[in-house]
């Protein structure tokens, strides 16, 4: 799942994935309360009644109605959501951006690149990571 505004963005890393073979099913939001309504009621953003919970979230900080910072804060205070790993993915490079999201509960922070070429690599890297070499828990599964 990805949260992002920007829609070339969003297409972009669509793209990127595609062309590093990532064969994902991959979900978008365009600000953060609609990343929150799908996360809590997955046929609403989705219109599909079998929506999947996502494996991982792709946050962007800066997004309308509620901004990365407030969305990560609301998935880690529930229960039933606080096990999606979120990988904070934005232009940003600031360090206090960076310690506030770990502090919120991140699991990682990454740094748009501005080449395709760089996206195309970094995607690959992130899917291998995620999907392939991490083990997470059920996203399906009832919290503790």
């Amino acid at each position: 799942m990805m949260a992002d505004d920007d829609a070339d963005d969003r297409l972009l890393v669509q793209e990127a994935l595609a062309e590093a073979g990532v064969s994902h099913d991959l979900r978008f939001a365009e600000d953060g309360r609609a990343l929150l309504e799908y996360l809590k009621h997955p046929s609403t953003l989705a219109g599909d009644e079998d929506a999947p919970r996502p494996e991982l979230i792709l946050l962007d900080l800066n997004m309308p109605l509620k901004d990365g910072r407030e969305v990560l804060r609301d998935i880690r205070s529930d229960s039933s959501l606080r096990r999606i790993p979120v990988v904070v993915f934005t232009t940003s490079k600031a360090d206090t951006d960076i310690r506030q999201m770990y502090d919120l509960g991140a699991n990682s922070f990454i740094t748009k690149p501005a080449a395709f070429d760089d996206l195309v690599r970094l995607m690959r890297k992130v899917a291998e990571y995620w999907f392939e070499t991490v083990h997470v828990p059920d996203p399906g599964s009832p919290p503790t």
